[in-house]
């Protein structure tokens, strides 16, 4: 596992470069979204951010990741880049991301596509009013055996759930991505794909 944010950067290019990522194509009634999966260093070692929205607005209380929708003529990149410094006050440049996984196709109605971007320095986050609280993970505990489980479900596909603390059970459509960026870029698993997997009923709104 990466001892440093420059350690990761250099492996998580060439893992992202190799990787052929999954474009949902546009359909009617589809709406479009993107997020950042943001290294940086915390108490010494690399994490990602993770966000638990307000308890008002969209997904009130839920699990996530910096992000949002596109507004009119941007792309997923631009748009990720833009929410991160609009709800986190983190700017960072187009040469801060190291690339990108596949698009996920959210029971909500929209395509989600995840950039993921890192700072190798200081970084001091600023939540706006659509955050309630800000967490960070260890890509040690987002690498750990235990930390994806799949529950069965009775006349479905077992349920992913991603263990990331005690107080911290994420589900899809954020411990999907959470789970290709840990398979894809941790562990060197390109193969590994999560657009088909099983949503809670909550996440449809």
């Amino acid at each position: 596992m990466s001892e440093s944010v420059a350690e990761f950067v250099s492996t998580a290019r060439k893992r992202l470069a190799a990787f052929r990522h999954i474009a949902v194509p546009d359909t009617p009634g589809m709406r479009r979204a993107a997020v950042v999966l943001c290294i940086a260093e915390f108490g010494g070692r690399p994490q990602v951010v993770v966000i638990k929205r307000a308890y008002r607005g969209r997904n009130p209380g839920q699990w996530g990741l910096p992000g949002g929708r596109l507004d009119a003529g941007e792309t997923p990149l631009q748009a990720g880049l833009r929410e991160l410094h609009e709800e986190l006050g983190l700017e960072l440049a187009e040469d801060a991301v190291l690339g990108r996984l596949d698009d996920f196709p959210a029971a909500s109605g929209f395509a989600i596509t995840p950039i993921v971007a890192a700072v190798d320095g200081p970084v001091v986050l600023t939540p706006n009013h659509e955050i309630h609280t800000v967490h960070t993970v260890g890509l040690d505990r987002l690498a750990a055996p235990d930390t994806p489980r799949w529950v069965p479900q009775p006349g479905g596909p077992p349920l992913l759930q991603m263990h990331l603390a005690p107080d911290m059970l994420l589900h899809a459509p954020t411990g999907a991505l959470l789970w290709q960026f840990r398979e894809v870029v941790l562990l060197d698993h390109p193969d590994a794909r999560a657009a088909d997997f099983a949503q809670p009923d909550w996440t449809r709104h």
